[in-house]
């Protein structure tokens, strides 16, 4: 079988499996961009014969329609798997290695074997299945979109609970990116305990506690 793009979203798993491998988990994080909060990855394998309407990108899909698939994917799912790495990590190793390690575990965390696994760009050589890096991938892998999706909810709803201990940055409401809600509270009040502080503009900061 050749690789059809024209097969959709479900083009990549359909390849791979026509090329003997027997069940596809795919990977993506959500919160490389942030200036606050963790990084966090899902890890999702799907049946071979599932359709999910509206499946994309979890940055495509309105958080409504995500709130629904996230219910969706976790019903239909063979196996369904995340994991988070902390602030205080990303700042210790990178947000890149920090977006792997999450992947890494997110993978580990599965209930269902698997003997291949399709990310989103992000290389992971230490698996002992093959990995297939996509760039893109949560655009053109059914598989990666639903991690996207399983990400994308799981650290939306942290940073909601986030914004309940440090209401004065509104993290509820821009969920750590550097918008200019966020800047003016990072003005007024300096990092809080949850800010990336390897980040910049994070790490020009001083908060007033620093100052004592």
């Amino acid at each position: 079988m050749e690789f059809r793009p024209e097969y959709g979203l479900y083009a990549y798993e359909r390849y791979w499996t026509a090329q003997g491998y027997r069940v596809i988990a795919g990977t993506d994080e959500a919160g490389r961009g942030p200036l606050a909060g963790p990084v966090v990855a899902a890890a999702v394998v799907l049946p071979h014969d599932i359709d999910i309407p509206f499946l994309n990108d979890s940055k495509q899909v309105s958080p409504k329609r995500r709130a629904m698939l996230f219910e969706e994917i976790q019903a239909k799912a063979l196996a369904c798997s995340w994991s988070l790495v902390e602030p205080i990590d990303i700042d210790r190793i990178n947000i890149y290695q920090a977006s792997r390690v999450a992947m890494m575990q997110a993978l580990s965390g599965l209930n269902h074997p698997f003997d291949m696994v399709l990310s989103d760009a992000m290389p992971l050589p230490d698996l002992s299945v093959p990995c297939v890096p996509i760039i893109h991938g949560d655009a053109l892998s059914a598989s990666i979109a639903a991690a996207s999706i399983i990400a994308k909810v799981i650290r939306d709803r942290i940073m909601e609970e986030l914004d309940v201990e440090y209401p004065a940055y509104g993290f509820k409401k821009h969920k750590g990116y550097g918008t200019p809600e966020h800047m003016r509270a990072l003005e007024t009040y300096g990092p809080c305990a949850i800010h990336r502080r390897s980040f910049a503009p994070i790490k020009s900061w001083r908060s007033p506690a620093d100052e004592n």
